[in-house]
């Protein structure tokens, strides 16, 4: 199943939101430090009791991140750029990159060699972004579309 990865989250509600998503889905969660407080009241609490089912794996930097999750193609979410999540033939090793909540992913890991592609969720003209959690789950939902829900009941 695809791979998750966040980059520096500052939300722990997010996360795990996120956790739960990866509990449901088969998803691969890949975090890359630094972040909250793993044992955050919010995260336990919007994880509740999927943590144990989820497969959450935190790293050290983004290149750690990159060598643990290689070979794959990497497509960083941001709302700098024109194609669509939609316009990409997902497999099942690729990972989907987001950045932190109040800034979105920083220019320095745009151009990182490692990233395939850039991909934007659409949204009307005026918000600043999406919730971090649902963007996430609409990219990785699709990515498992594609791939026919493989293990779905």
């Amino acid at each position: 199943m695809t791979r998750i990865l966040f980059f520096e989250p500052r939300i722990a509600g997010n996360t795990g939101n996120t956790i739960r998503l990866a509990a449901g889905t088969g998803a691969e969660l890949h975090i890359v430090n630094p972040l909250f407080d793993f044992e955050d009241s919010k995260l336990k609490r919007a994880g509740l009791d999927y943590h144990d089912l989820a497969v959450v794996h935190l790293h050290d930097s983004f290149d750690a991140a990159i060598a643990a999750l290689a070979p794959a193609r990497v497509f960083a979410f941001t709302a700098h750029t024109t194609r669509h999540y939609t316009d990409v033939a997902y497999e099942p090793t690729d990972v989907l990159l987001f950045g932190p909540e109040p800034t979105g992913l920083p220019q320095e890991i745009l151009d990182h060699e490692a990233i395939t592609d850039s991909l934007r969720i659409p949204m009307l003209p005026g918000p600043r972004s999406m919730n971090l959690a649902n963007c996430a789950a609409i990219a990785s939902y699709e990515a498992w579309r594609q791939q026919g829900f493989v293990g779905a009941a």
